[in-house]
């Protein structure tokens, strides 16, 4: 019985082991989309930096380096939830481009280890562009962090992508059951918790009924938490108040996710979705 499970395991693992791998040829493949979509992120994310820079210009009375280094937080924190959603949000469609949608979904895998595949390659992937994206924006703006505890703002960020992943899997599952608006849809989502997260600005300036709805956004936390981190030098055992929201809400966004996938999956199949483009 030990032994079943055990080959089990070691089969399921070596599954999500192939989803990664076939992600990175997925990539290496488009990597010069990728090289584009580099380039558009940081001229977006040092445009909304700038807005520091013309509050100052204007006359505007702020620490000019703190506000900066907040917004810079708020955009590469947003890059990484955006990289994650696409990834996430974009398995069906990918799927679709290369024909090889009902291969995948017919593969000796559970469908938790295929997503949980997925989502470890988009985690990876989305953290090093995330440290990538983070410092070309800080040596371009010359800004000075000599508190900051860059290893306590990764692994808060790191914490969260559980949560960012558990509900990328619901959306994810919008393409399969709306093959013309289902991606759509998914972007969405992901501006909604852009507006109620605090991202560019703190959450206290919005309306009580979304600073409500803010508490249950895995991206406030991880925003507050970083902050805290690189601005002012807290360590991981400061931050329980950010931690412990986001283990809750990824252990609650994980097997809803998976709940959710599954309807999904059930739901295309019975309506022969799985192939449609349109």
């Amino acid at each position: 019985m030990i032994g079943g499970a055990a080959a089990t395991l070691r089969d399921e693992l070596i599954g999500l082991g192939g989803v990664v791998e076939r992600n990175v040829y997925l990539t290496r493949r488009y990597i010069w989309w990728d090289v584009a979509f580099m380039v558009w992120t940081i001229a977006n994310t040092l445009t909304i930096v700038f807005i520091a820079k013309g509050i100052e210009a204007t006359g505007g009375s702020i620490d000019v380096n703190r506000t900066t280094t907040q917004l810079l937080i708020g955009a590469v924190v947003w890059a990484y939830l955006g990289i994650l959603f696409e990834f996430m949000t974009e398995t069906v469609a990918w799927e679709r481009w290369e024909g090889t949608i009902e291969y995948t979904f017919m593969a000796p895998l559970s469908r938790a280890m295929h997503l949980a595949g997925q989502g470890v390659f988009a985690i990876s992937y989305g953290l090093l562009r995330a440290v990538f994206l983070f410092t070309v924006c800080a040596l371009f703006f010359d800004l000075s962090m000599p508190d900051a505890n860059f290893l306590a703002a990764f692994l808060v960020l790191a914490v969260a992508s559980i949560s960012f992943i558990g509900i990328g899997v619901m959306t994810s599952v919008l393409p399969l059951i709306s093959p013309e608006k289902g991606t759509q849809l998914g972007f969405v989502a992901q501006g909604t918790l852009l507006v109620v997260s605090g991202v560019y600005y703190p959450v206290e300036v919005l309306p009580q009924w979304m600073q409500w709805i803010a508490k249950f956004s895995p991206a406030t936390y991880a925003l507050e938490g970083a902050r805290e981190a690189i601005l002012d030098g807290a360590p991981l055992s400061a931050m329980w108040d950010e931690i412990w929201p986001l283990l809750v809400i990824g252990a609650i966004s994980i097997p809803l996710g998976l709940w959710v996938f599954h309807r999904g999956e059930l739901y295309a199949k019975r309506h022969g979705k799985l192939k449609r483009s349109g």
